[in-house]
């Protein structure tokens, strides 16, 4: 069985220095879904900057570093390592698709909101995260 242990403490030490007004929270804490189906995931967010990078993670157990997922930015570009995943992005939530879902995506997934300002590499770190316990069940 995969670990559902929540590790939003230990995650969010990476990221020091969060932004006054920043945030990002999940819709819902938990989701199950069946093996073979799919499954959305949805964060509302707020940010004071007009062009945020919004980043999906995913978390196996505290014996492993969280696993980036993809990278939707603000002004409409992206990154997609993996197929069966993609978002939507709109000015007040996120949403992290996963397709044809596997028991291997049972996990901690992690969105996380990060401003795409330069020149100040402490500003360049700040993230604020919001994450789900998420369960597939075998079919």
């Amino acid at each position: 069985a995969h670990s559902l242990t929540s590790l939003m403490a230990s995650f969010s030490l990476l990221f020091p220095g969060l932004t006054a007004g920043d945030s990002i929270t999940p819709q819902r804490d938990k989701v199950t879904e069946t093996e073979g189906e799919s499954v959305t995931l949805t964060c509302k967010y707020q940010t004071s900057y007009s062009n945020a990078w919004l980043h999906w993670y995913r978390h196996h157990s505290d014996l492993q570093a969280p696993q980036f997922i993809l990278l939707k930015q603000g002004k409409g570009g992206s990154e997609f390592p993996k197929n069966r995943f993609d978002a939507e992005l709109n000015k007040t939530s996120v949403s992290l698709k996963i397709q044809k879902l596997q028991l291997s995506d049972s996990a901690v997934y992690y969105c996380a909101v990060r401003p795409t300002v330069t020149g100040n590499s402490k500003t360049l770190r700040r993230l604020s995260c919001g994450h789900w316990k998420h369960h597939v069940l075998q079919g």
